[in-house]
């Protein structure tokens, strides 16, 4: 927590106004139990109306400034909280986005909403409150007390003693208490968990009938972290039923003795009056105290889990220098390159040595799980190779800088995501100066040109993630996309699966005879999809178990064989 504190620099100033006018507020606090005091002595035993009407002036222009002190605390603290979350939440993203995949596929994405959400607003709260209230509860506590030894010293000494007492109950129950907010803390992740899981795959959790079964497993999520409320709760109701039997005996004993003091002529009614309502005030200020730094405590665990993200250093380096290409050099080549994702047992690729030339087109293939997306990760960088190396045109991927290397690759992702916002500015992500011919031209390479133009053009409107689109459209406006950019090379991650075989054959068509003739990786489940590429690389559990053109793999890689057998009749072969 202590190293997010760097970036409150920005609101020293709010920082020191804040608790200053909550100060100002609380020592005009502290003198109100002397004006009932004086009102008492003064206005009530002389029967003198004028006095008490004069007093109750004062009282109320004590009230009035000290709201006008309270409401400008409050806005610095505000100001302060609010900003200071504010830059940390900009931090906390930009950092979340220097991330590799390997981290992130660590971190979890619940984990990381719920860090820049929930969080972060617990943390603005827990700087708000104590920019108020962490110098005024002390002071009006210890002032209360101060102020009671100027009015009587033995009537005082019963301060001597609850204060004390009642600190001990607050304390002891508060820091009963913070061990527990914590574990209600880690369960209410676990319940946002479950409740993302359950709206992102609420269509597979219906196709499935799996309802009952989603809503007894939240229900279970959410029994135990009541269950841990209610407990919490229960420790923490004490603090009121004891807090008050304390005072009430306090209060007791200094109507007592003050009652002695008066009949000795030491005291004045108006003073025991006085001295009981600061003993009131001590008590609201130590309960205050008491929930502050329960909410203090709550705000520096989520500090603290926001930092440890934050620690969290990215497992990819990127260079600035632009390396020189060579011009004769293969555009992709794999060299015994191998990859284990963080945490997992074996290799998901094994040994893949791989050449592609400039312009060619190389079809993936292989079983659920043999490595072929991961494959083209590598190329693109999202993962770094555990062995061997990665190089486009001549220079390993370590080697580029990450704007350098991804302007040269365009990739079409497995699961299709489009963004909120029209349908040009879901284009122009890869190339933001495109023009609309650009994109028309893309569209129409895509097989999405009929599909822009009957939603209305370039200007419809795409809502969060393409959902007003079918998943054949999304597909093609996604692949459209990349095109935009015209990169070197492009990447097709099973991009296709979600169209017909003719608009994919046109597909392929339409992108072998781009002018910019780039180099295509099309990773596919589909033979036909593949069978006309330059090279096809056949996967089997991380290894490249064939590779070839389409009829040399009919003839030696028998998972090829088995993989087109179950999808054309012997006849086609």
């Amino acid at each position: 927590m202590k190293k997010l504190l760097i970036h409150m620099r920005s609101y020293k100033k709010e920082c020191v106004l804040g608790p200053l006018f909550k100060l100002l507020e609380a020592a005009l606090e502290l003198l109100v139990p002397l004006v009932m005091a004086s009102i008492i002595d003064k206005g009530i035993a002389n029967a003198d109306r004028g006095y008490v009407l004069r007093m109750c002036l004062v009282l109320v222009a004590l009230g009035t400034v000290g709201l006008v002190f309270s409401i400008t605390a409050q806005y610095f603290a505000a100001k302060a909280a609010v900003g200071f979350v504010g830059r940390v939440k900009h931090v906390l993203f930009a950092h979340i986005e220097s991330l590799s995949y390997a981290e992130i596929d660590r971190l979890g994405t619940s984990t990381m909403i719920t860090r820049l959400t929930s969080d972060m607003n617990q943390v603005q709260n827990g700087v708000n409150l104590a920019l108020r209230l962490l110098l005024r509860s002390p002071f009006v506590v210890f002032g209360a007390m101060v102020m009671a030894f100027t009015i009587d010293v033995k009537a005082a000494m019963t301060f001597v003693v609850a204060i004390p007492a009642l600190s001990v109950v607050v304390f002891g129950i508060m820091l009963w208490c913070i061990p527990l907010y914590k574990r209600v803390q880690s369960r209410l992740d676990q319940v946002l968990g479950i409740t993302r899981e359950n709206l992102t795959g609420v269509r597979v959790i219906r196709a499935f009938c799996m309802e009952d079964q989603e809503r007894a497993r939240f229900e279970e999520g959410n029994q135990t972290l009541t269950a841990v409320q209610k407990f919490v709760g229960r420790i923490s109701a004490l603090m009121n039923p004891v807090t008050y039997v304390i005072i009430n005996l306090a209060i007791v004993a200094l109507i007592w003795i003050g009652a002695l003091q008066v009949e000795a002529g030491i005291l004045t009614n108006g003073l025991v009056v006085a001295l009981y309502n600061y003993m009131s005030q001590i008590l609201v200020e130590l309960i205050k105290l008491a929930n502050l730094i329960i909410n203090i405590t709550k705000s520096v665990a989520c500090g603290n889990r926001v930092q440890a993200m934050l620690e969290i250093a990215p497992s990819q380096s990127w260079t600035k220098a632009v390396p020189a290409l060579r011009s004769d050099a293969p555009a992709v080549e794999l060299r015994h390159a191998g990859l284990r994702y963080p945490g997992g047992g074996q290799e998901a690729l094994t040994d893949v040595t791989l050449t592609v030339r400039r312009g060619e087109t190389v079809g993936i293939i292989g079983g659920t799980g043999s490595g072929k997306t991961s494959l083209t990760n590598l190329i693109a960088r999202f993962y770094d190779a555990t062995r061997g190396e990665v190089l486009v045109e001549g220079v390993d991927v370590r080697d580029y800088p990450q704007a350098a290397l991804r302007e040269k690759i365009g990739v079409v992702p497995q699961r299709a995501v489009l963004f909120k916002g029209t349908l040009r500015e879901n284009m122009r992500w890869g190339k933001p100066d495109a023009s609309d011919e650009e994109i028309w031209a893309a569209l129409e390479t895509a097989q999405a040109k009929d599909v822009a133009e009957g939603k209305g053009g370039l200007d419809c409107p795409i809502e969060q993630g393409g959902r007003n689109l079918s998943g054949g459209q999304r597909q093609r406006f996604t692949i459209a996309r990349a095109l935009v950019r015209q990169p070197d090379i492009l990447i097709l991650d099973d991009s296709a699966s979600a169209l017909d075989f003719a608009t994919d054959a046109a597909l392929r068509k339409a992108i072998r005879a781009l002018p910019s003739h780039p180099t295509v990786f099309i990773v596919s489940q589909r033979a036909s999809s593949i069978q006309y590429a330059d090279q096809i690389v056949v996967l089997d559990d991380g290894a490249v178990v064939g590779l070839g053109r389409h009829k040399e793999l009919l003839e030696t890689c028998q998972v090829y064989q088995e993989i087109y057998g179950s999808q054309f009749r012997q006849e086609d072969r």
